[in-house]
């Protein structure tokens, strides 16, 4: 058990509404942990705004300062375990982690991505799922592994796809679900309820 408050690290790239998601969970006290440190890619990743508002410790590290990928992740590792963090969420993170980064933290990256994986993996799954006609899609909350979006399901919720719908109206009623599976499977983890079992996760007491 942690004696220590529960530590979030949060990767974002973007707009970070569901890093919101997690900061108004915590605050409200859904979820008992903090969150330690926000890193983002981006210089003007609106997500480092969110994270300032709220007195979290923001950090853009520029990939351009780097001469490789492998020494760009070395130094999120860094980053990462000096704040001592016990999980990390990425919240719209638009970079594929390489190998030594999962490695050093298997087991404990989430992702939420906007499709019922693993339908429509990788970039503008809505889309994907407009084109495909397909009458349902939504998000999945999954832990991350080499492969895009390919990791071990935590959880998912589903939204209809209706035939009105274009990619801004689908997204929107995806990303109101992402708001709250995303805490929900965080509260999973940190109550230590997640199993990984091959493909599968199982929760306790579900």
């Amino acid at each position: 058990m942690i004696s220590r408050p529960f530590k979030i690290g949060i990767l974002a790239s973007g707009r970070g509404s569901n890093l919101q998601a997690i900061i108004d969970s915590v605050e409200r006290g859904d979820l008992d942990a903090e969150v330690a440190v926000i890193l983002s890619n981006k210089e003007n990743a609106q997500a480092l705004e969110r994270g300032k508002k709220h007195n979290i410790e923001c950090v853009f590290v520029d990939p351009k300062t780097y001469p490789d990928k492998e020494s760009f992740d070395c130094e999120m590792i860094r980053r990462l375990r000096e704040k001592q963090v016990d999980l990390i969420c990425l919240a719209g993170y638009m970079r594929i982690l390489g190998a030594e980064f999962i490695a050093t933290f298997q087991g404990k990256i989430l992702n939420i991505h906007p499709s019922l994986l693993p339908a429509f993996p990788g970039l503008s799954p809505q889309q994907q799922a407009l084109d495909s006609g397909a009458k349902t899609s939504g998000c999945t909350v999954h832990f991350v592994e080499l492969a895009v979006d390919a990791g071990p399901i935590v959880l998912q919720s589903s939204v209809p796809v209706r035939d009105s719908d274009g990619v801004d109206e689908l997204s929107q009623r995806i990303l109101e679900q992402e708001h709250i599976i995303y805490p929900r499977a965080i509260k999973l983890f940190l109550e230590n309820r997640l199993t990984i079992s091959g493909r599968r996760v199982l929760i306790k007491d579900d």
